[in-house]
């Protein structure tokens, strides 16, 4: 691979005006290659860092925002409304997506990628600032629901292509295991945000993990962010980075072609990982609320368990490369998501288990999260036109996100609260049988 520059990407004086349509792309410049191994480790930093504002809210929603926020209101209403205002980033997010990408388009890859990260930074850490309700009475729900609409807007910006172009580099016979790698950010931003509340449950009283020490971990995260960004900077900064995007033709398209043109594609990608996104949120946020409401467990200790299932979950993320090299990526999520179907009715039996069968649920599911996550993100690279994979993979993750994720905390807690744990089961199924669905329409998934 080589960093010559084509005529077609000169002006008149031969200056590549790709590597001059921004003084950023200056910055840690670099003209060596970029092998896949590399752009794997911007994955990984990049979400980890978002992952972990995305853990740090989610967490909050269960043990703070219900107390601080919603004092007016029952525990279980309270955090029923917290979890709407959770949902509100995942309607956001395909918006910021399409706005970022105009940022894009008119100015540099790196403006946009900085502007959405300090959203993202200034999103997160501002909830650090909010009064309570007891001080600011509803202003500060207001609040509260534009900061969380401003972090999935920002989230929906952050896009920088790294998945898709890790995905098209790949050595053939390794896309899984490369394909994978970026969701170790997910377990790796879940156990530090739960360690950060594992550990000031356990050392502060009620009272003052309420007051303030609940704020910290956004303090946190918004630091977190700026170390991110500097990293995935000097990557995407790079000529190198730059030309082979070009290369890949990974640049932003115009939404409403892009819909009439592969708007099959974009629904079939958000429903093919259904069941995975849709597990997602059933083994992290929603049993750390029906522990909280219905369970004398120690909040703290129930969060290092969950901490062990993350650490599962790597496991699994990792030997799904293995699996899906071996066996194809279709095959692999379509026989996941028929285990996932399978161990969703379990979930009434082991919730209602005790201790040692909620430790069963979040042990096996986290370990099934694992394994159906590391191949659920860019699965659809390949079905899209090349000048439609930009744009096209970043609006199927925000779609698969909202369709299978967005409200499942919501949906789940007031299924089980009115009907039963039942119905999380249902819920669970639905999104087993959707991701089967899809894939049995999606033949393209097949990377051998």
């Amino acid at each position: 691979m080589t960093t010559t520059i084509t005529n077609s990407a000169t002006g008149p004086s031969g200056v590549d005006q790709r590597l001059t349509s921004s003084g950023a792309r200056n910055i840690n410049t670099r003209h060596d290659q970029i092998a896949p191994g590399e752009i794997a480790i911007g994955v990984v930093i990049g979400r980890a860092s978002e992952y972990f504002d995305f853990f740090v809210y989610a967490i909050a929603s269960v043990l703070v925002f219900p107390s601080v926020f919603f004092p007016h209101e029952s525990a279980l209403d309270g955090t029923l409304y917290a979890f709407a205002i959770f949902a509100l980033a995942f309607i956001a997010r395909p918006f910021g997506t399409v706005a970022f990408m105009e940022i894009q388009r008119r100015f540099s890859r790196e403006v946009k990628l900085t502007a959405a990260l300090l959203l993202l930074g200034v999103s997160t850490v501002g909830m650090a600032f909010l009064p309570a309700y007891s001080d600011l009475g509803a202003a500060s729900i207001v609040l509260l629901a534009l900061l969380r609409i401003g972090q999935g807007v920002a989230l929906g910006g952050s896009w920088d292509g790294l998945p898709s172009l890790l995905a098209l580099n790949a050595p053939k016979n390794r896309r899984g295991w490369y394909a994978m790698l970026g969701q170790l950010g997910a377990p790796v931003g879940f156990v530090v945000a739960a360690g950060l509340f594992s550990y000031m449950l356990a050392t502060l009283s009620s009272a003052d993990f309420l007051d303030w020490g609940w704020r910290y971990p956004f303090y946190v995260a918004f630091a977190i962010n700026v170390v991110a960004l500097f990293a995935r900077l000097r990557l995407v900064s790079t000529p190198e980075y730059s030309r082979l995007l070009d290369e890949r033709e990974l640049e932003p398209t115009n939404v409403v072609e892009l819909a009439q043109s592969q708007g099959s594609n974009i629904l079939i990608g958000a429903l093919a990982a259904l069941a995975s996104y849709a597990l997602f949120h059933l083994v992290t946020v929603f049993p750390l609320s029906w522990i909280k409401l219905y369970s004398n467990r120690s909040i703290s200790d129930f969060l290092v368990l969950q901490m062990v299932g993350a650490g599962l979950a790597a496991v699994g993320i990792v030997v799904s490369g293995l699996i899906a090299d071996r066996h194809g990526r279709r095959r692999t999520l379509g026989a996941l998501a028929a285990l996932i179907a399978v161990f969703s009715g379990f979930v009434p039996t082991l919730m209602d288990g005790g201790d040692l069968g909620q430790n069963i649920f979040i042990l096996v599911g986290f370990l099934l999260l694992g394994l159906s996550y590391g191949q659920a993100a860019g699965a659809v690279t390949a079905n899209f036109h090349a000048k439609f994979r930009y744009t096209g993979a970043a609006l199927t993750s925000d779609l698969a996100w909202l369709v299978g994720a967005g409200f499942a905390p919501l949906v789940a807690l007031g299924l089980s609260a009115h009907f039963g744990l039942g119905y999380v089961s249902l819920y669970l199924l639905s999104g087993a049988v959707g991701s089967l669905a899809a894939l049995s329409l999606n033949r393209a998934l097949e990377i051998h």
